[in-house]
């Protein structure tokens, strides 16, 4: 008999995790509460408990009941994958602002947003200068009389188009950068990042810099901010104090007068409202996952959660590592380490995304060696001193050039035979579209120049204090 594996929400992340169930053999059934999704799912199906069965210590299955149409069923299931997201439960810290109570205007969350025309002529704030703040008030200052975006900490703001025009992602998120990142000495890396994100402008000069430049912190993009700030139709503040009926006193003593709406861009709590809290905060209220999805203390590994993490990376391929990953678990074809050493390595990563991110429970990660981790328990990591020795210009791509996911189908299981020629290829894809004019033949990034260039300012400084002061 096949093992029955319920897979909660039908997103990117569900629909990844059906695929990989369905290749390893395991019968999934999918539970969406909305009604978007046709084939394999049981729409508008809402989850609303799924708990350990009494034999759980021996067979590891669950109890999960559903309800639909008013009726409530109980079903058995072997295994369960969560990817319900964590952008599904909107953080309005209205207790956070005094003085919100009295406030005569409007407010509402961005999740509630719909459109920029019914703020026609009004003044709107917009508190939270994250991606979904910065896209609203970017908007609204086409319409809107006036726009402000309160910030706590400030953020760097990035463009989509990166270094000679190339998409950030490309260019940005690579193994050579991301190995020199890991191996520079601390205050070098800092100055690096802080002068890279300064590249496109000064962002203290627009009021945007981070408290904390160097954390890592995940940045805004929006390539039209600084331009909407330079022609004054945006104004960047700092936290707000207190809310009067009418106005906003920042705490550097400003005030913005006159306020229509208020737009809470401040975002999302994670939670699973279905699931006991203690099986993924199983210690001091601590999110506590191997690697950011499997509980470490189940003692027998039936539940994995699929998205729970974000990174300077894409999201639907690191979901797709996950689901590749859980799902070989739950065939019995991978095994987990054991309690003790999973909760070591959840100590160690929440050091050091202390260290990077400047808080122990983001669920922020570095994508490649987040991605490198998940390949090694699949056997899909590329072996990159392999691939110099038998294939010098895949490898050189493969180092150098974007970490794209056809580097997770080059080899072991899922491996596809049309990585190799995707890898090589993948710039001509990228310049494609916007090649309608071609009059030259297409150029492609030389990301080893680049990186050396950018890095021999302090490599030199270096050398001249060894020299100083030998």
């Amino acid at each position: 008999m096949r093992t029955r594996v319920a897979i909660i929400g039908a997103g990117v992340s569900g629909l990844a995790s059906i695929r990989c169930c369905l290749e390893e053999g395991l019968e999934p059934t999918c539970f969406e509460r909305g009604s978007d999704v046709g084939g394999l799912w049981k729409f508008s199906t809402v989850v609303t408990s799924i708990k350990k069965c009494p034999s759980f210590l021996v067979t590891g299955q669950w109890d999960i009941v559903v309800e639909k149409d008013g009726n409530q069923e109980s079903i058995i299931f072997d295994a369960v994958m969560i990817c319900s997201g964590h952008h599904v439960y909107p953080n309005l810290p209205t207790n956070s602002f005094p003085g919100l109570e009295k406030f005569q205007g409007s407010y509402l969350h961005s999740r509630d947003y719909k459109g920029p025309e019914v703020f026609r002529g009004k003044r709107v704030l917009v508190i939270g200068l994250g991606n979904s703040g910065s896209d609203i008030a970017v908007e609204l200052s086409r319409l809107a009389a006036q726009v402000m975006i309160s910030t706590r900490s400030g953020s760097w703001v990035m463009s989509r188009v990166w270094d000679d025009g190339y998409p950030w992602d490309m260019v940005y998120v690579t193994r050579f950068a991301s190995f020199l990142r890991n191996i520079l000495p601390p205050f070098v890396s800092d100055w690096l990042y802080v002068k890279k994100m300064n590249t496109w402008f000064k962002h203290e000069n627009y009021g945007l810099v981070p408290l904390n430049g160097p954390l890592r912190k995940e940045p805004v993009f929006n390539d039209e901010l600084p331009s909407r700030i330079l022609c004054g139709a945006v104004s960047i503040k700092p936290n707000v104090k207190q809310f009067t009926e009418t106005s906003a006193v920042f705490e550097d003593g400003t005030v913005f007068e006159a306020i229509d709406s208020i737009i809470f861009a401040t975002g999302y709590d994670y939670a699973y409202p279905f699931l006991d809290d203690s099986v993924i905060k199983s210690r001091n209220n601590e999110v506590t996952l191997f690697k950011g999805v499997f509980p470490p203390q189940l003692g027998t590994p039936t539940l994995a959660v699929i998205g729970l993490v974000q990174s300077l990376g894409a999201a639907i391929p690191t979901a797709d590592l996950q689901a590749r990953w859980a799902a070989k678990v739950f065939a019995g074809s991978c095994i987990l380490p054991s309690a003790k050493e999973m909760m070591d390595d959840i100590d160690e990563k929440m050091g050091k995304k202390l260290k990077w991110f400047g808080q122990s429970q983001t669920l922020q990660t570095d994508y490649i060696t987040y991605m490198d981790e998940l390949g090694s328990f699949i056997g899909t990591k590329p072996n990159i001193p392999w691939l110099f020795l038998t294939d010098p210009q895949l490898a050189l791509e493969v180092y150098f050039g974007p970490c794209s996911p056809y580097q997770f189908r080059l080899m072991g299981p899922g491996k596809w035979d049309g990585a190799r020629n995707a890898i090589l290829t993948q710039w001509d894809r990228t310049v494609k579209p916007t090649r309608t004019r071609a009059i030259r033949e297409a150029q492609r990034p030389r990301h080893f120049f680049n990186l050396l260039k950018m890095i021999s300012f302090p490599v030199l400084l270096l050398a001249i204090l060894l020299i100083f002061y030998s």
